[in-house]
């Protein structure tokens, strides 16, 4: 698997793009379980599965574009709100960046560290044994570390802020082990990590909402940036509410790079 991936890398990204498209439509046409699962998640938000097609191939892009993002060169990024970043590092109490399973998270992260400096991601280890040498080497780079989804994560994460570094984690990842609260997601309950106001709250560290645009025909992503609003509530899942809320304005700039399929409302053991 290391061999394929690292010969996938050398392609260029519009190549790898293309046979992202193949496998975003063959996986949406091979699995009906996925199919209504995407379909499912859609509605809920308010969406057609006609006003939301796009994001088919595009979940295969997001796949096709991870060996060139793990071990090739690193593609060209862009940024739209930047100061923000400059205006938050001069504070000096580190960075917690909230994203979405929208676009391409990695390019965000890998744009971070290749401009700003150190930057600490949270990541689920894969279930395969197999797969988490892969991930986990791959996933650490220059000035890009990589924090499990594990108390010892979590203080990873929170040496990072204190040192005045930055974090990144998907709030909309259904977290593990009971470290989350019930939250409405378009309007739906979801199992909702509180990690991400705890960070903020015992560090003083600035939030941001980020996600990364995929361009198209090959041509990198843009970092779009924008502000928290206002402050977390004390209340756990109140505080929750809020981060759903704000996935869910991103979410809405561009729903066609969402991953629908995604099972975010799949309830973990310990919740039942």
């Amino acid at each position: 698997m290391l061999t394929l991936f690292r010969a996938l890398a050398v392609l260029p990204l519009w190549l790898l793009h293309a046979i992202g498209w193949l496998l975003g439509w063959l996986a949406f046409l091979g699995s009906p379980t996925y199919r209504r699962r995407f379909a499912a998640n859609a509605r809920q938000a308010g969406y057609r599965l006609a006003d939301v097609i796009s994001a088919v191939p595009s979940a295969g892009r997001l796949v096709a574009e991870a060996p060139r993002l793990w071990f090739g060169a690193a593609p060209r990024v862009l940024w739209s709100g930047a100061e923000l970043i400059d205006a938050a590092l001069t504070r000096g109490r580190g960075i917690v960046f909230l994203t979405p399973h929208l676009g391409c998270f990695e390019a965000a992260a890998q744009g971070y560290a290749g401009r700003f400096g150190p930057i600490t991601v949270l990541y689920r280890p894969p279930r395969k044994a197999w797969l988490r040498p892969l991930v986990e080497g791959a996933r650490t780079r220059r000035n890009l570390f990589a924090a499990p989804t594990t108390l010892a994560g979590v203080k990873q994460m929170l040496k990072a802020l204190q040192a005045g570094q930055a974090v990144g984690l998907l709030p909309d990842q259904v977290p593990p082990d009971g470290l989350g609260v019930w939250a409405p997601f378009f309007g739906r309950p979801a199992y909702t990590m509180t990690l991400s106001a705890r960070l903020a709250r015992q560090t003083g560290a600035a939030v941001l909402l980020a996600w990364g645009e995929r361009l198209g025909w090959g041509r990198g992503y843009r970092i779009h940036l924008r502000p928290w609003p206002g402050d977390f509530e004390a209340e756990p899942q109140a505080a929750a509410a809020q981060v759903n809320s704000q996935m869910e304005a991103l979410i809405r700039e561009c729903p066609s790079q969402y991953l629908w399929g995604y099972a975010r409302y799949k309830t973990p053991r310990e919740a039942r």
